[in-house]
């Protein structure tokens, strides 16, 4: 299934390339990567440097690049479930 942005609150963003626009933690704005896992509180990507970091979601604003090359902004407090358990939630 392609993701877009009609689906891609009920896909997994596994795959998918991510920059934090906003943070609470002011250090992590900027931070780009491909997210390699994700929780029901985190999103784990991997950097360009092969490093990976575990990143909250519910405080930071994540930017994915879709599928089709789209951009879309995703407030993490709207996306603190499972992945599993996300198209019953949102």
């Amino acid at each position: 299934m392609t993701r877009n942005r009609s689906n891609i609150l009920y896909s997994t963003f596994i795959g998918l390339k991510v920059e934090i626009v906003n943070s609470s933690q002011h250090d992590l704005v900027g931070l780009k990567g491909k997210v390699t896992d994700e929780t029901k509180n985190l999103l784990v990507i991997e950097k360009a440097d092969g490093k990976e970091i575990k990143i909250p979601k519910v405080s930071s604003t994540f930017r994915f690049t879709l599928d089709d090359g789209s951009q879309i902004d995703i407030l993490g407090m709207k996306i603190t479930f499972r992945p599993e358990e996300r198209p019953k939630k949102v």
